[in-house]
């Protein structure tokens, strides 16, 4: 149950930022789109109760607009980076945005309305790399805080997040460890694979 609302978590900043070029504050974004994304899946408990494979349309249409998946891709990579090909390079973060569209549908189709408090907003001055605190608050249940890392694209002119911070760990650096060690073990072509088929 504890994976689920980190997966929750990590699903609340990553929703498209259409209409809200106003909120050029990585605060205003992790809350304002977190709202608007479970607004949208209470509206649609019906449909996702006769066929819950809609939500991978929401979260491709919702969450993957704004997940910075590449640069979270090549961070994970690594020094291996370097060492693989541009088909290579490509290949995996296309696995790794497959990936993540399924991770975050498992964990959305079990959304029973949690409550999330969001980090007053603050000044960012220049900063290109950002950190947004909130907690996922349950009736009964210990509360879950956690660090969202935005960055903000300076060619695009907003934010996007790559990295979740759950009770002090980095999902992105576990995931670099995990996935690190298994290309050394099996190559990146068969961790390509693996990513592109992984059901959670």
């Amino acid at each position: 149950m504890k994976n689920f609302f980190i997966a929750l978590a990590f699903s609340t900043v990553f929703l498209p930022l259409a209409h809200a070029v106003e909120l050029v504050s990585p605060y205003q974004v992790v809350e304002t789109t977190g709202d608007k994304l479970f607004t949208r899946i209470s509206s649609q408990q019906n449909e996702l109760s006769k066929f819950p494979e809609l939500m991978r349309e929401i979260v491709d249409e919702e969450l993957m607009p704004v997940i910075d998946y590449r640069y979270a891709a090549y961070k994970i990579l690594g020094a291996n980076l370097r060492k693989i090909s541009d088909e290579q390079r490509n290949k995996f973060v296309d696995s790794m945005r497959s990936y993540l569209v399924r991770t975050y549908a498992t964990a959305l189709n079990q959304y029973k309305n949690q409550k999330v408090n969001y980090e007053p907003i603050q000044d960012t001055g220049s900063k290109k790399i950002v950190s947004v605190g909130a907690t996922i608050i349950e009736t009964n249940k210990p509360e879950i805080h956690m660090v969202f890392m935005m960055r903000h694209d300076q060619k695009a002119q907003e934010w996007k997040a790559f990295d979740l911070i759950v009770e002090g760990i980095s999902l992105l650096s576990s995931k670099q460890a995990e996935l690190n060690s298994r290309i050394a073990k099996y190559g990146i072509d068969q961790v390509t694979l693996e990513l592109s088929s992984v059901t959670k």
